[in-house]
Parts: C-alpha cells; sequence; structure tokens
C-alpha cells in the first residue's frame, strides 16, 4: 500500500515523501480498514517534526483521524462491525490507503455523511461538544462567546451552541473568518484584532456580558471583561502560543468559573460521559441538527497532505482540513 512514512525527525511537512509499505496485518483485538479519508491537525505538523508530547518510533506513519471502511476482522476480534461497514475513528497512522486499529476506536459513519466530512469528526466534535453542554452546562438563552470561530474545534463550538439555543458571538482575525463564522450559525461577529473587542461584546449583550466563553486561543484575561456574572470561561487550548497567568481577583469579583476542557483524558476517567457524548452527538448528525464543515478544498491524494498542512498551518483553512485518500503516490519505495 501508499502511506507517508517518518523515518526521522522533519524540519519541515516540506519533506514528507509517500512510499510504498506493506499491508498492516490485524492482530488480535484489531480490524483492517481502507481508509477513504484522513483528517489534518495541527499536531501533526508538530509531530513530524519532534514538537509534539506523542512521539511514535522510527519508522512511522502519521495523521491521527481517518474515515474507511471495514475490509477484514482478525478471527479473534469481538466486535459490533462488520466487513463493509462504514467508520471513522482516530489511531497513530491515517495518512495511508491502510490501517489495522482497535474497533474500540471506531463509530459507525451516519448515514447522511460522506467520508470526508467523517474523517475530522473525532476530535473536534467531542471536544466542543463536552466543554459547551457537559462542563459549562450552556443554557438555551444565554450569551456564548466562541473565539476563533472559524476554525476545526471554533466552528464547531458555534453549531453546538447553536443547537442549544444559545445566542452565539464568535470572534476571528479577518472578515472573511467572521463571515463563515456567521453563515455556519453565528448571530453576531466581533473581530478579536480591535483593541475594543471585549466592549463590542458588553454591547451586544446589552451591558451583561458572556455567560459562556469558550477559548481555544489564550484570550482569557482579556475575554474576562466581557465576561457575565457567574460566567463559565472554558480553557480549550493556547492557539497563540502563550500560556497564559489569571488574576484570581478578577475570578472572584464576578463569581466566575475558570473550567478545563481535556477531551482525551476522558477515555481514562469518565468513559461513561464519554459514550454519552458520542450518543447524543451522532443523534444530532443523523437528525441534520449538526453539519460538519469542512474546508472548501478537499485535498487529494496522499502527496498532498503537506500541502494540506501547510496551509492549516498558515491559517489558510477553515473548518476541518481533509485529504481524500486515493490519489496518485510518488514511486518512492519502502518494501
Amino acid at each position: 500500500m501508499k502511506a507517508i512514512l517518518i523515518e526521522k525527525a522533519l524540519t519541515s511537512v516540506d519533506q514528507m515523501t509517500v512510499h510504498t509499505v506493506p499491508d498492516p496485518v490485524p492482530k488480535k483485538g484489531e480490524i483492517l480498514v481502507d481508509v477513504k479519508a484522513a483528517g489534518l491537525n495541527f499536531f501533526d505538523i508538530l509531530q513530524v517534526q519532534e514538537k509534539y508530547q506523542i512521539k511514535p518510533p522510527y519508522p512511522y506513519i502519521p495523521g491521527a483521524e481517518f474515515a474507511g471502511v471495514i475490509t477484514a476482522l482478525h478471527p479473534e476480534t469481538k466486535s459490533k462491525f462488520k466487513v463493509g461497514d462504514r467508520v471513522f475513528g482516530s489511531t497513530q497512522g491515517c495518512y495511508a490507503e491502510k490501517l489495522s486499529c482497535s474497533p474500540k476506536t471506531l463509530l459507525p459513519i451516519p448515514a447522511n455523511l460522506s467520508f470526508e466530512q467523517a474523517a475530522g469528526l473525532f476530535i473536534t466534535y467531542p471536544t466542543s461538544y463536552v466543554a459547551l453542554a457537559v462542563r459549562a452546562q450552556l443554557k438555551a438563552g444565554e450569551w456564548c462567546v466562541v473565539h476563533a470561530a472559524a476554525g476545526g474545534v471554533g466552528i464547531v463550538a458555534v453549531q453546538i451552541a447553536r443547537a442549544l439555543g444559545a445566542k452565539v458571538i464568535a470572534t476571528a482575525g479577518s472578515q472573511e473568518k467572521l463571515q463563515i463564522a456567521l453563515a455556519n450559525g453565528a448571530d453576531y461577529a466581533v473581530n478579536y484584532r480591535d483593541k475594543d473587542w471585549a466592549a463590542q461584546v458588553l454591547k451586544i449583550t446589552g451591558g451583561k456580558g458572556a455567560d459562556v466563553i469558550y477559548d481555544p486561543v489564550g484570550l482569557i484575561n482579556d475575554s474576562l471583561r466581557c465576561a457575565a456574572w457567574c460566567a463559565r470561561v472554558l480553557v480549550v487550548g493556547f492557539a497563540a502560543g502563550t500560556i497564559e497567568k489569571i488574576p484570581a481577583n478578577r475570578i472572584l469579583l464576578k463569581n466566575i468559573s475558570v473550567v478545563g476542557v481535556h477531551w482525551g483524558a476522558y477515555a481514562k476517567y469518565d468513559q461513561v460521559t464519554m459514550e454519552r457524548v458520542w450518543t447524543e452527538l451522532l443523534q444530532l448528525f443523523a437528525e441534520g441538527k449538526l453539519v460538519p464543515v469542512i474546508y472548501e478544498k478537499v485535498y487529494q491524494g496522499l502527496d498532498a497532505v503537506k500541502t494540506g498542512l501547510n496551509d492549516l498551518g498558515s491559517r489558510k483553512t477553515y473548518g476541518k482540513a481533509v485529504v481524500s485518500i486515493g490519489g496518485v503516490a510518488s514511486p518512492n519505495s519502502k518494501l
């Protein structure tokens, strides 16, 4: 099969190359999947440069999200899935034509979604859903600010907040991305590069401020200026690159809750909530109340992964960037 193979730390994703490698053989407890599409993530860029906390032994295949079709099960694998099922999930090694993984990391693709739509579901949707529905307990009628609202988790947060009945104020760094957020459910849009963006939020909310603030960027301190009494501020990530120090007195004066969101840890600490989140999300997808937003340019073939990751890293994309597997691979061979 064709796959991207990483044999040493790279200085740039431009050094990624596609090789011919042996097809994976499912072990006990695993199944074999033909990969139809894969999601592109910023941490993929970090991983191939040895800048990410997860460092697979060399050589390895990068990529962590996929959608495809089950083609085989190990004879001793017990699973609710069968050959021919359309599935999406996460495992190391998604930038390949085939992969072998545990069925525990898989979910069924709703009938109304394509492989490309499903390829980017596994990380962004549960992250935003557990943040808003579980951690923040967002209620209908409340004001919700979503930072980086055209990005991967941000645009999902906009959709979920609207589905929960909230009034959504999207922030982003360009007019183009603000329009994307508005087109996907935001009620209002504010450019967070404006010096007075927090004042704009206060004006929109009639002086009350936001009940919930969803922050994958690192804008907590500025966000406290427009937080309502008893607001819940969600710490989702630090895309801006700086981990903030928050003045505790400002949290006290407004009775604010600062809440951490680490979706990946639920598999270890709270599988009941993890199962609940996926049950509710799959129902929302099936009902058409949530529609995955993928970047308008679906990258074609494994050779295009580096182009997609470069576009992602330079913030050219919105929603979820996805590569369709099956394009023409390079002739490099690693048998």
